[in-house]
């Protein structure tokens, strides 16, 4: 009886030390990790925010459980991750085109807005009342003129989403001008 109890003892000891001595997912910890790496090098930090956020929390929190040695769920966790990693790399290139075609467009839409301007400004009533609003409405076209090439630096040099939002505010000021140049045509008129 005694040796049974002794052999219960020392079973338990061993499988106690066992699951003590079990090992960090160390493999998988890298592998996730240099997917993600790999995801915000792609640009999946600008490019796909959301999704990238969640992946570096998901990590995160794998990286809390390793150190909470609770490893078999931080091993599955980390083999998840690095799958949605490379999943979501495979996506960028996507995003990235899409967002420089929307700038493109953008821009395109910015050119035809100034254009429209400039030439709503050539028929503006130039007379006494009308000199200061043409030289005004003259010199705010003129620096968007000046600031349109920042968009295409923008385009060039990747930021996408920067060249958008400039090619959107010119867009917006060029129609603003057009609409006071044209109100002040209507107002000319109406007064013949």
């Amino acid at each position: 009886m005694r040796k049974i109890n002794l052999f219960w003892m020392l079973g338990l000891f061993l499988a106690f030390i066992l699951a003590s001595c079990a090992k960090p997912p160390t493999q998988e910890m890298d592998a996730a990790k240099a997917a993600v790496e790999a995801c915000k090098t792609e640009g999946a930090d600008i490019y796909a925010k959301d999704e990238f956020k969640k992946l570096s929390d998901d990590l995160q929190a794998a990286l809390d459980q390793v150190t909470a040695k609770k490893y078999k769920e931080a091993k599955q966790a980390l083999i998840k991750i690095k799958a949605d990693a490379d999943a979501l790399k495979a996506t960028i290139p996507a995003k990235k085109e899409q967002a420089k075609n929307e700038a493109i467009a953008a821009q395109q839409e910015a050119r035809a807005a100034l254009d429209q301007a400039k030439a709503l400004l050539e028929k503006a009533p130039k007379g006494k009342g009308t000199k200061a609003d043409i030289e005004a409405f003259t010199a705010d076209l003129k620096g968007l003129e000046d600031s349109f090439p920042e968009i295409q630096a923008a385009i060039d040099n990747g930021d996408f989403f920067g060249a958008k939002d400039k090619a959107v505010a010119i867009k917006d000021k060029a129609n603003s001008i057009a609409q006071q140049i044209q109100q002040a045509i209507e107002k000319v008129q109406k007064k013949k």
